[in-house]
């Protein structure tokens, strides 16, 4: 049976389509689900719906894979680096590849465990982990060379006819107020945060707290 969680503004609409199309013994209208209840929610189910138009990263993605579930997703923003390509069915902003995608994750249902992906989640997406990725993103940015202003402009100008000129208005007017917040605060009077070096024992600690985390 589906489940639809947090239907928000569109709540009557799809109260409409279930009366319409007789539906009301099949799908269950949930509303808001308590945080605290949203694990005793998910694992009721098989497949995670997610029909963004626009989306960042997708939180519920990874809580719907971290209880066993397939997802079948919208491919927009940032949602296709999220997961494995195992775990999760992509599909255009559109309801008939919508429909598609959902036919082939109901085929493939048989050969999920929802045990082992879990257990890959949890390998996946530890803090400890997390920091780690973090710490390569900032250090490879660090190695890149800086870029003049002309330079950045011309970049963002290939960004599209109006999207570029857009891109650069606000280049121009960002780098303008830094330079007024510098003569109002110049970088020599802020105090830097000194860096900040875990001894080894601290490290083990922080390790194994972030282990009995994942085990709750």
């Amino acid at each position: 049976m589906p489940f639809i969680p947090q239907y928000g503004p569109k709540r009557v609409r799809l109260e409409e389509m279930r009366e319409k199309h007789s539906l009301q013994d099949r799908v269950e209208m949930l509303g808001a689900v308590q945080h605290s209840q949203v694990r005793s929610v998910l694992i009721t189910g098989h497949i995670f719906l997610n029909s963004s138009l626009t989306e960042a990263f997708c939180i519920a993605i990874l809580e719907a894979a971290s209880c066993g579930l397939l997802t079948v997703s919208t491919r927009v923003g940032g949602v296709p680096e999220v997961l494995p390509d195992d775990m999760i069915v992509l599909a255009k902003p559109d309801p008939s590849d919508m429909v598609q995608a959902i036919k082939k994750a109901i085929s493939i249902l048989p050969k999920i465990d929802p045990q082992e992906m879990h257990n890959r989640m949890k390998e996946l997406y530890n803090w400890h982990d997390v920091a780690k990725r973090t710490e390569i993103v900032y250090d490879r940015a660090l190695k890149c060379s800086n870029q003049n202003l002309l330079q950045r402009l011309s970049r963002y100008l290939s960004c599209g006819a109006w999207a570029g000129k857009l891109f650069c208005l606000v280049m121009i007017i960002d780098f303008l107020l830094w330079h007024l917040l510098q003569l109002w605060k110049p970088a020599e009077d802020i105090e830097e945060v000194p860096d900040f070096i875990l001894s080894h024992d601290q490290d083990e600690g922080i390790s194994q707290d972030n282990e009995n985390q994942s085990l709750r």
